[in-house]
């Protein structure tokens, strides 16, 4: 399975539609890939608070509309990175689009754990409350969205509904670098998963963003890493090596779930 991450930079001089055909352009000059991954809120920037609500579109909106084309062009399967969603009934939310090679909607993800500390995302948008998973030829696809991979408990559950590949686009800031490295291999290690973590370059509304978007394999080998500009991470990864690496070492079959509270 080849997989490709764009990490397509965000330029504040660069309209919200023009970037939305680039990224567009991108995708389809990965046909030959598998499975391809944008970030979190490339059309705005995940930290261009004043731009979600102007910006926000309903689920089949502009954005989904040239990311299935660009899915059915290129004939792959396309995480489309996340949008501010615009639900006509309710908040806001942050969520992502996965396409099938057909240009039709395969998943969609509203972000469970938002970020801000009572401030910014946390407070503009809503928290989704269903985690999701999504199959592919050959592997099982667990979706989360940057902040989440702070919170093992939701990675978990995707393992538990099968999921052997973990998906995770974000905007992670350049301040926390090291913890995405770190916070991605502990992801795919503990749960013997496969984990492509892709993020933006460029600065979202003055915070610098990490870049450096990741493929790690189950064992915490990092397979592939970007630098920090706009980039394309390409990597081919064997669709059995989750089975076989919880085969060999299978850590998972001894979780103690259920514990009591500790006693004080």
């Amino acid at each position: 399975m080849r997989a490709s991450l764009i990490q397509i930079a965000v330029d504040e001089d660069e309209s919200v539609a023009s970037r939305r055909q680039r990224a567009a352009s991108l995708v389809r000059d990965q046909a030959g890939s598998d499975l391809v991954v944008l970030p979190e809120l490339w059309t705005t920037g995940a930290f261009a608070y004043e731009e979600f609500a102007t910006e926000a579109e309903p689920l089949e909106g502009p954005t989904y509309e040239v990311m299935a084309k660009a899915a059915s062009d290129a004939g792959v399967w396309l995480h489309a990175g996340s949008i501010p969603e615009r639900d006509p009934e309710g908040p806001l939310y942050n969520t992502s689009l996965v396409f099938s090679p057909s240009g039709d909607l395969a998943a969609a993800y509203r972000k469970i754990h938002r970020f801000g500390f009572d401030k910014g995302e946390a407070v503009l948008m809503g928290a989704g409350r269903e985690p999701v998973t999504v199959r592919l030829p050959g592997t099982t696809v667990g979706l989360a969205t940057c902040y989440d991979l702070r919170f093992p408990e939701l990675f978990r559950s995707l393992v538990d509904a099968g999921a052997e590949t973990l998906v995770i686009p974000a905007g992670w800031p350049e301040r926390r670098r090291a913890h995405w490295t770190l916070l991605a291999q502990a992801r795919a290690v503990e749960n013997q998963a496969f984990v492509l973590a892709c993020g933006t370059a460029g600065t979202h509304a003055g915070v610098p963003q990490a870049g450096h978007s990741i493929v790690v394999d189950p064992w915490g080998e990092v397979l592939a890493e970007a630098g920090a500009g706009e980039e394309v991470l390409t990597v081919d990864l064997d669709p059995a090596k989750p089975a076989a690496t919880r085969e060999q070492f299978p850590a998972l079959k001894d979780r103690v779930l259920g514990l009591a509270p500790p006693r004080h």
